[in-house]
């Protein structure tokens, strides 16, 4: 498939502080095009922002809240004059057991990653429509397979890559293309938040190779540059994943007898697990939940 050129293009990204999200601001950038970073810490987005090779502007904003991201989307449209490529990263992940399991923290990943990716997709639509953009939603191996202690994060990234599917068929005929992005275990504060639980790291660590391995955040971010160049359906930050569809029907049944072995042997180390978000993006989002009502948000600001 042909690569399009992203010099001049308009990119927002979503989560764009810390990891994948700030990683692909960069590459993005590099390529020419014109970045949009929004995100709950406006410190690290300014910071993001300043660090990038083209016009760039970064907006306070939580991705569940529809107003607030109408409000983005219609200063994007102001500051830029368009958007061409939306990429609904921002994520949060929590681990452990359902039954023990936080039941906010457990919402929380539903409501960021399955809503907070609708919500980002219906505010910025209008302007995909007007430009016949490219939005690209980022998933996970954890929609293509279920692990046990991860119900929340399985179930959001199904839900999304569900949601990503049934919208590229609405949204086709308009000109806009809608891709999925699925990446297995990549180094982010994510990641490296899940792995501080020794049982969560041990129990990812007896996964069948090649899915018990972390992978370089950076080829994994490059991958996803080349699917929006690409405009591609479906982007895979590590080159086995798109094997991993053809044999996905298979895996609930292999899991659940697995995860069942796995889990009689960690049982005993699972009570008092740390039930709430992971990594520093996960801290940050509980620290916008905590703080007082009506703090003020961070308006657009324009990057050098």
């Amino acid at each position: 498939m042909s690569r399009t050129s992203l010099e001049g293009r308009v990119a927002v990204v979503t989560g764009a502080a810390r990891g994948v999200g700030e990683l692909l601001a960069r590459r993005l950038s590099a390529r020419g095009a014109k970045i949009a970073l929004v995100g709950l810490e406006p410190d690290a987005l300014e910071d993001v922002s300043g660090r990038l090779h083209t016009d760039s502007a970064h907006w306070y904003a939580d991705v569940t809240d529809h107003e607030a991201m109408t409000r983005v989307a219609g200063e994007v449209g102001e500051r830029f004059g368009k958007a061409d490529v939306v990429v609904a990263n921002a994520g949060v992940a929590t681990g452990g057991p359902f039954m023990d399991s936080d039941p906010d923290a457990w919402r929380r990943v539903i409501e960021v990653n399955l809503i907070g990716s609708a919500v980002t997709a219906r505010a910025f639509l209008p302007l995909l429509v007007s430009s016949r953009g490219y939005l690209l939603q980022i998933a996970s191996l954890a929609a293509i397979t279920p692990a046990p202690m991860m119900s929340a994060y399985c179930a959001s990234k199904s839900g999304v890559e569900a949601y990503a599917h049934s919208l590229r068929a609405e949204v086709g005929h308009r000109g806009v293309r809608v891709g999925v992005g699925y990446l297995s275990w990549t180094d982010t504060d994510m990641v490296r938040g899940a792995d501080q639980e020794d049982v969560m790291r041990e129990l990812r660590q007896r996964l069948p190779w090649p899915s018990n391995k972390t992978y370089p955040l950076g080829p994994a971010v490059d991958r996803l540059v080349a699917g929006i160049e690409r405009r591609s359906s479906h982007v895979y930050g590590q080159w086995w994943l798109r094997g991993m569809q053809g044999v996905r029907g298979y895996l609930p049944g292999v899991i659940g007898t697995v995860g069942q072995r796995e889990m009689r042997r960690f049982a005993p180390r699972v009570q008092g697990m740390r039930t709430g978000l992971v990594g520093a993006g996960g801290a940050a989002d509980e620290r916008e939940r905590s703080a007082p009502r009506g703090m003020p948000g961070v308006p657009g600001v324009p990057g050098e």
